[in-house]
């Protein structure tokens, strides 16, 4: 029989981002954990060693069995990277799509573009604490894990602390105040538990200027424990947010407006900041949990999920008249400065002097609607059924993308003996996204036109090839109503994966495979005049059925110390995104045959855990092959939007990674970490260029991007700080971060033949000219310094007889308010090529917070 040293492990497992066992009630984690007394324990109990012996031989050391890392554990990288790296956009390893995030086991990722919807649970932190990690290529008992971070949530009302919280916290982000209520019962005498929250986020402006949130979250719990075996779980949450946003612009416009932070998308109306760029999300989601434990070695979950909803992400529309956006090109000095510099310094001079020339101009897009009176005949499609009125040039839009997903997903787990586990699991998804253009606001006009203004200035004589609808030609729009667009994707997957692990007395070794099918199509909702034959109904269908593998070895030297390496490969379906070159008006593809993105990946590395100290040291090499791209944009040359289809890009990622955690004494301790990692293309994608008015290829093309640098994540990042916990309940956090080799995103069209045309590099002047045209911008290395704190202090009354602690936290990033750190940005899609000058259309940029804080006020009782 074994007998372990089960405070150890207890600790250790639950001092951890892992996720609660089972049936556990809130109040049978830490004690103490209200207060920083529980934190404080979680922390010394994290460091402790683990071990387990088998009674038998005890004065075998041979025979010793050195437990096994847990792989949930707090990770030290990790925790820097979530935190002091978040301001630059840092992304792990440089992969695009490489996270996921689970929901009791349900995979949340989009089916349609590989993100993460994070904003489906916008706010809800306090009651998703419950987590269980896997990153890169670690075991995961809840997923077939591939490149990334998959994190599983429990957000069942048992996995949440038995506790009622009421705070207040204020911050000049993108929110200024919130307000949050949170409760959790635990499980009562009948095995009921149930759990609660309510947070509001408020800010009339954020940080950026013209900036505004409004925001309600909401969760709601139930788990009723049929018997000690069987547990039912209900679960519901929905974060209605409404927010103003900010839209990148070029350096020009901001060093004219004297601030990088500023926001082309607002403009006064009335004496009020009205903002264009308007997200308003509401997408509601209903789980439902079942667990079946036989025993205390064997799991069975069983998860369904549904969520639906709108995005609205509004923005201008108008037809025929000038662009409404006040840093359009032609707006600004640089436009003039080769051709005419003494109107573009008198007009440099007059846009620095009055920087609200800069902002949307509201009354005059009133004006020119309200001066617009026309007569529109046989509107409708209806003969002789004339309608005058103000038609507006100018609208504010909204795109709709109405979402609709069911998912399901099973996973069993079990310990066949002390030497070996198991694990199961099988998932299906269907998600339906629907797309349209909605008028949001006809801006003092009485309708909008549904035509298209391209086409009627392409086809001038053609009275069909104008309609967006061709079954119901010439509507007249009216607030609310939808027009242009309108097509749904289709798409669905299932999935299915096992995992065998072997504990031995040194080696730990693991094997996980899975298959994945995925299809997907388009079914057009309407008939679009340009293409009446293959726009409307459903496409042909997409069918993958891809296979993947990983495996690794750990050698445990002893319970401090252990030795592994990892190696995987994983092939992945294209995305809808990246597949249909034209949605909006078509079902063409890219060329055929599809095919599915492969990646192979290795890793090896160090970890130690001590009572003083935690290291992890991690060296990684990733090849991921044969993905898609598809970029949309306006072609000042072809005078319409073109679409541009990329295939064969391959990038590589290889680097390492270092965290550490030190106890220097009994209130000091050292945070670092680190990672090192170089990511580029490596290979020449192969472009097809067609445009939304014609199905007819344009120009195919060889994209020279191999060599250049994965964009928009700094590649090389550390953080370095010091931890002080003060025996009287208040701690003080001071780091201090880095980064370099952060790139600019390429324009694929400046790397062709094309672009650079016939221009001779030993020319006078040429090989300056071609530099500047293909060589990636690197944003220069920063650094940036952030401070936490907070104290918890007992009050001496009681409710209920329990105690009531209030707590205090404050957080303040970039503490020297380094304003010159560009987080981002891209090198635009439109490129002069008849001039060959790259001045015409420059980047855009978007730059990191200065200083900014968080500041929060919590009391918490039982």
């Amino acid at each position: 029989m074994k007998t372990t040293i089960a405070l150890t492990l207890a600790f250790v497992y639950l001092s951890g981002n892992a996720q609660s066992p089972p049936f556990m009630t809130a109040r049978d984690t830490i004690p103490g954990n209200d207060s920083l007394t529980g934190d404080l324990k979680a922390e010394v109990a994290a460091q402790l060693p683990v071990i387990s012996l088998d009674e038998a031989d005890l004065d075998e050391g041979s025979s010793t069995i050195v437990s096994s890392v847990l792989a949930a554990g707090r990770n030290p990288f990790l925790s820097a990277a979530a935190f002091n790296f978040s301001a630059v956009r840092f992304r792990l390893r440089g992969y695009t799509n490489g996270d996921a995030v689970y929901l009791n086991g349900v995979d949340f990722t989009g089916l349609d573009n590989g993100f993460v919807p994070f904003g489906l649970w916008s706010g809800l932190t306090n009651v998703m604490r419950a987590r269980q990690n896997a990153y890169g290529l670690e075991a995961a008992d809840f997923a077939p894990n591939q490149l990334g971070l998959y994190t599983n949530i429990d957000m069942r009302a048992g996995a949440q602390w038995a506790q009622t919280q009421v705070g207040y916290a204020l911050s000049n982000r993108n929110y200024r105040h919130r307000f949050l209520l949170t409760h959790g019962s635990g499980f009562d005498k009948k095995g009921w538990a149930y759990s609660f929250m309510l947070s509001t986020r408020y800010a009339q402006e954020g940080y950026i200027p013209g900036t505004f949130y409004r925001s309600l979250s909401y969760y709601a719990a139930a788990d009723k424990r049929l018997n000690t075996r069987n547990l039912l779980s209900l679960i519901a949450f929905g974060v209605p947010t409404e927010n103003g946003r900010q839209t990148a612009s070029v350096q020009e416009a901001m060093d004219l407006a004297g601030t990088h932070f500023y926001n082309p998308s607002w403009g006064y109306q009335h004496g009020v900041k009205r903002n264009a760029a308007v997200t308003a999300t509401f997408q509601p989601v209903f789980i439902g949990v079942y667990e079946y434990k036989p025993d205390t070695k064997t799991s069975w979950m069983t998860t369904l999920a549904y969520t639906f909803g709108k995005r609205k992400l509004s923005g201008f529309d108008w037809y025929n008249a000038p662009d409404p956006r006040p840093d359009y090109y032609r707006y600004l000095p640089g436009y003039y400065a080769k051709t005419q510099p003494a109107a573009a310094a008198a007009l440099r001079t007059l846009l620095a002097g009055d920087p609200d020339l800069l902002q949307v101009n509201w009354n005059q897009l009133y004006e020119v609607n309200r001066a617009n009176n026309v007569t529109i005949p046989n509107a409708g499609g209806e003969p002789g059924e004339n309608v005058t009125g103000k038609r507006s040039l100018y609208i504010l839009s909204n795109r709709v993308n109405a979402l609709q997903r069911y998912m399901s997903n099973t996973v069993y787990r079990t310990r066949y003996s002390d030497r070996i586990g198991f694990a199961a699991g099988a998932g299906y998804q269907h998600q339906e996204n629907e797309h349209y253009l909605e008028v949001k606001d006809l801006l003092g006009g009485d309708f909008w036109l549904n035509v298209n203004q391209f086409a009627e200035r392409d086809f001038p004589n053609d009275p069909y090839s104008v309609q967006y609808d061709l079954d119901h030609p010439d509507q007249l729009k009216k607030t609310g109503e939808p027009y242009g667009y309108h097509y749904r994707m289709m798409m669905s997957r299932i999935s299915a994966w096992v995992q065998l692990t072997l504990t031995g007395q040194r080696l730990d070794a693991f094997l996980n495979v899975h298959a994945v099918q995925t299809q997907f199509y388009r079914k057009g909702l309407n008939r679009n005049g340009l293409f009446p034959d293959d726009s409307y109904g459903p496409s042909a269908r997409q069918q993958f059925i891809d296979p993947g593998w990983k495996a690794g070895l750990t050698y445990k030297r002893d319970g401090r110390n252990y030795f592994f390496i990892s190696g995987g490969y994983f092939r992945t379906p294209p995305l809808f995104d990246n597949v249909f070159i034209a949605p909006r008006t078509r079902n063409a593809l890219q060329q055929h045959p599809l095919k599915s993105e492969t990646a192979w990946s290795a890793e090896g590395g160090y970890k130690h855990h001590s009572p003083r100290m935690r290291i992890g040291l991690t060296g990684y090499y990733t090849e991921i092959k044969d993905a898609y791209d598809i970029m949309t944009f306006y072609h000042d040359q072809y005078r319409n939007f073109v679409n541009y289809a990329l295939r064969g890009i391959h990038t590589v990622h290889f680097g390492g990674e270092i965290g550490v955690e030190a106890k220097l004494s009994a209130a000091w301790s050292f945070n670092g970490a680190a990672a090192v990692g170089r990511y580029y293309y490596n290979s020449r994608p192969h472009a097809v260029v067609t445009v939304d008015n014609d199905a007819a290829l344009l120009t195919e093309q060889v994209v020279y991007l191999k060599n250049f640098r994965v964009p928009s994540t700094p590649q090389n990042a550390y953080s370095a700080g010091f931890f002080y916990r003060s025996p009287r309940y208040w701690f003080l956090s001071l780091s201090g971060n880095y980064f370099d080799q952060s790139w600019l995103s390429v324009n694929p069209i400046r790397r062709t033949v094309a672009a650079i045309g016939d221009a001779d590099p030993s020319s006078s002047g040429m090989q300056e000219l071609i530099d500047r045209i293909t060589v990636q911008e690197k944003f220069p290395a920063q650094f940036t310094l952030d401070l936490f704190g907070g104290w918890s202090k007992r009050l001496r009354y009681t409710i209920h007889k329990k105690p009531v602690y209030l707590v205090f936290s404050i957080g303040m990033n970039n503490l020297l308010n380094n304003i010159n750190i560009r987080s981002g940005g891209f090198e635009q899609l439109r490129f002069n090529v008849e001039d060959k000058d790259p001045d015409t259309f420059p980047p855009k940029y978007y730059y990191a917070y200065g200083l900014n804080y968080y500041a929060g006020v919590m009391l918490r009782f039982k």
